[in-house]
């Protein structure tokens, strides 16, 4: 049997197995202390009421042949996609329409399968840090090329300093993919419209395709920040945007997301033939190899749109903001260099001259009791960086605040 073997490229972290470890080990030895997780990167608010009650009748409509649902569309359902069209898009200025939505169980997943569309040799942007998927998906899919000592023939890193804010600058040679996230998971450091629109024109210039995570999008309450690209003009000709409802309305467990592909994108190809539509490719892969998003989860997810539903959300991330804050407030006090934390869920910081990320993670487990995640774990630049995250319960992360405040050199 001949297998794909770009799956044994991938470098195995052992990141939060490694976390998972010495947290068991430190509990074993210290039975009674109350250890606070604020590395996670999961919600801990419910679902909701809306979304609850909406899923609980759409498991009532499978109870009877009149309203059971079977197989739905794999784009997703009319009902959501127009919300999200209407709501997330034309509300705020961005000309999406409905069938240019393609719902999907999370973002995580369409970024890693939209390498699907792309044969070997494209020369991608990733940033570094980075979100581990970015990366990994086109190395499993042989698109990054040889590997040299961390470095792939085709993937052009994008490295984040504290001396450029922590963004991606805008390369001096051509790119035929780049991935930008804004508010970027892990540094939690957002794009501005400047920014988008240098990598906008850059992309229209070099017919550069722009893969846009705007997973954390919600979390934005600074009006001066893009909360999408396509509020930059010319984006709909060279970006595809991914968006999730996992940290936005809590369903990291029931998994609904999905991707935006404009009918206006087209890609020149290396052949010479005529520009291919990103948009009927992708629909091309989904229709063949996705069911689509259950009808329960779907109707789920179209409450979060009902005027109740917004307020609900907003109530749950207006709990994360205000960890994020205190917990970042908390650092600057105590004289660390720190970003994110507001108009995202996400704290990076630099840790002390002297130790490593990992014994950083260490310090704070041993000495405070609570567990973060060492920056080493996304990317060579993320060495000497440790990020947190908000969203734990407001009392565990009020007390974590407490505790740092109280010693933490």
């Amino acid at each position: 049997m001949i297998v794909n073997s770009h799956f044994g490229n991938v470098k195995e972290t052992y990141l939060f197995s490694e976390i998972a470890k010495r947290v068991s080990d430190f509990k074993a030895q210290n039975s009674g202390a109350d250890v606070i997780r604020l590395g996670i990167g999961d919600a801990t608010q419910p679902l909701p009421e809306v979304c609850i009650k909406a899923m609980h009748e759409a498991v009532e409509e499978m109870a009877y042949p009149e309203t059971f649902r079977g197989y739905g569309p794999e784009q997703g359902y009319d009902f959501l996609r127009q919300a999200i069209s209407e709501y997330d898009y034309k509300a705020r200025g961005c000309d999406i329409e409905a069938d240019e939505i393609f719902v999907s169980d999370g973002a995580k997943s369409d970024t890693a399968n939209f390498t699907d569309l792309f044969g070997k040799g494209n020369i991608i942007g990733i940033s570094n840090p980075v979100y581990p998927v970015y990366l990994d998906s086109n190395i499993m899919a042989g698109h990054s090329g040889a590997e040299n000592q961390g470095s792939y023939e085709n993937i052009v890193f994008l490295d984040c300093l504290p001396e450029n804010g922590l963004k991606p600058a805008i390369p001096d040679k051509h790119l035929d993919i780049v991935y930008l996230c804004s508010p970027n998971n892990p540094t939690g450091v957002t794009l501005s419209h400047e920014d988008l629109k240098a990598w906008v024109d850059y992309a229209l210039e070099h017919k550069t395709l722009i893969l846009f995570d705007a997973a954390y999008e919600a979390f934005v309450t600074d009006p001066s920040i893009p909360r999408s690209i396509y509020e930059i003009p010319g984006a709909k000709k060279v970006a595809v945007e991914f968006r999730s409802f996992s940290k936005t309305a809590g369903f990291t467990g029931t998994r609904c997301g999905y991707t935006v592909v404009p009918k206006s994108l087209e890609i020149a190809v290396s052949n010479g033939n005529k520009p291919l539509h990103l948009h009927s490719m992708w629909l091309r892969r989904q229709t063949t190899k996705f069911n689509g998003v259950s009808y329960i989860v779907q109707k789920g997810a179209a409450a979060i749109y009902s005027e109740a539903g917004r307020h609900q959300i907003k109530k749950a991330i207006d709990i994360y903001l205000s960890n994020a804050k205190a917990i970042r407030k908390a650092f600057e006090e105590k004289g660390y260099q720190v970003w994110g934390g507001d108009n995202s869920p996400y704290i990076w910081l630099k840790v002390p001259e002297g130790k490593t990320s990992w014994e950083f993670f260490d310090y704070l487990l041993n000495t405070y009791h609570i567990v973060g995640t060492p920056g080493s774990g996304f990317g060579t630049r993320g060495e000497g960086f440790f990020r947190l995250t908000g969203f734990g319960s407001p009392q565990k992360t009020k007390e974590a605040v407490n505790r740092i405040l109280k010693g933490l050199l």
